[in-house]
C-alpha cells in the first residue's frame, strides 16, 4: 500500500491535531518505515523534533485516491550518520481507510448542545445517535422548531481513549429530519467551517470508537 516517495503526515497522540508534521518515506522493511530526517511542521517548512518512543497517528493518500491512517511509534534513528527516523508499521491489514469526501460514521452516545443563531429556539442538550468527522445525528423533541437547511451552533464533547475530554464548537447545518417515534425526531447535522486540527481530532475519535466496536464484535 505504502510506496517509496509517499508523503506521510505524522500527528503526536494527545496534541489534538494541532501539531502535524510532514515527512517522506524512503524505505521499509519488516514492519519498519524509514522516513527522511527531519520531518517538517505543516506547510511552514520548519524542521520538527520527534522523540524516541513517541506515539503518533500517521496518515497518507494512497494511489487509489483514499486517505489511510494508522497508529505508530517513533523509534531510534538509523542509517548512515543517523539521518533516518524509524516508524513502526502495523501492516496493510491494520490501515483505516477514510474516503476523500466522506468519513467513517460510528454509533456513539455523546453530549451535543444546540444553540440557535437567531434565537429561534432555546438552547438544548441532546445525545447523539451516530457521529463522524463530517457530521452528527441527534434525537430531540418534535416540538423544537428545527427545519432542513437551518444553521445552528453545536457544542460537542469528545471523550478520548486517553480519558481526555475535548470540547469543540462550530456552525452546522441541518441536512435531514426523520421521525424516531411519536415524541422525537432524529436530526442529522453537517459540520461547517471546521479547522484542520478539529477535523483531525474528530477523525481520531471516530477511529478509536470503531476499534472499540470491533473489539465488541459490532464490525
Amino acid at each position: 500500500m505504502l510506496r517509496i516517495g509517499d508523503v506521510i503526515n505524522v500527528v503526536p497522540e494527545g496534541s489534538k491535531g494541532r501539531k502535524k508534521f510532514r515527512c517522506k518515506l524512503v524505505g521499509q522493511k519488516d514492519g519498519i518505515l524509514y522516513i527522511v530526517d527531519a520531518p517538517v511542521k505543516g506547510d511552514e517548512g520548519k524542521a520538527a523534533f520527534l522523540q524516541n518512543g513517541m506515539k503518533v497517528i500517521c496518515n497518507f493518500v494512497a494511489d487509489d485516491g483514499n486517505q489511510y491512517i494508522f497508529h505508530s511509534v517513533i523509534l531510534r534513528k538509523a542509517g548512515k550518520n543517523n539521518c533516518l527516523i524509524k516508524l513502526t508499521y502495523p501492516g496493510d491489514d491494520s490501515l483505516h481507510k477514510i474516503q476523500r469526501r466522506s468519513y467513517v460514521r460510528v454509533k456513539t452516545a455523546i453530549d451535543v448542545a444546540v444553540h440557535s443563531l437567531n434565537d429561534e429556539f432555546a438552547p438544548f442538550v441532546a445525545v447523539s445517535d451516530d457521529f463522524s468527522a463530517g457530521g452528527v445525528s441527534i434525537f430531540c423533541k418534535k416540538e423544537i422548531p428545527l427545519y432542513r437547511g437551518m444553521e445552528v451552533n453545536l457544542w460537542i464533547s469528545l471523550p478520548m481513549q486517553s480519558r481526555e475530554i475535548n470540547y469543540l464548537s462550530f456552525r452546522s447545518k441541518i441536512v435531514r429530519i426523520t421521525p424516531k417515534n411519536e415524541y422525537q425526531n432524529r436530526v442529522a447535522f453537517e459540520f461547517l467551517e471546521v479547522a484542520p486540527a478539529e477535523r483531525q481530532l474528530m477523525i481520531r475519535y471516530s477511529f478509536e470508537q470503531q476499534l472499540l466496536l470491533r473489539k465488541k464484535g459490532y464490525y
